[in-house]
């Protein structure tokens, strides 16, 4: 009934030609040329000089995406474990249906 259509490759159209033959060309020595000259480092860029105003605000930012991304991370572990809660209640009853069940006959 169900059956896979398998596709044809088509054939080539055209003329088909040979690949070209490569040939060796020949080793050609270079002279050596002259040292490159030295080069001169770029500027280094200015180094970042904080206030403590300014490092006090950064460690409070830093600090509350660590409380927040553990927030999110506790909400979600305790969601697991009230669905494995929840699933294991339902397991149980099930489980007491069948054994009344089977206890009637």
């Amino acid at each position: 009934m169900l059956r896979p259509k398998i596709p044809t490759n088509p054939t080539p159209t055209g003329l088909v030609t040979p690949p070209a033959l490569v040939e060796p060309t020949a080793a050609v020595e270079q002279t050596p040329t002259a040292a490159p000259a030295p080069v001169v480092p770029a500027p280094s860029r200015p180094t970042i000089q904080l206030t403590p105003g300014a490092l006090v605000a950064v460690i409070g930012g830093g600090t509350a995406v660590v409380l927040v991304v553990g927030a999110v991370l506790v909400s979600m572990l305790l969601a697991v474990a009230v669905t494995a809660a929840s699933v294991a209640v339902c397991a149980l009853v099930v489980r007491s249906l069948l054994a009344s069940e089977a206890k009637r006959r």
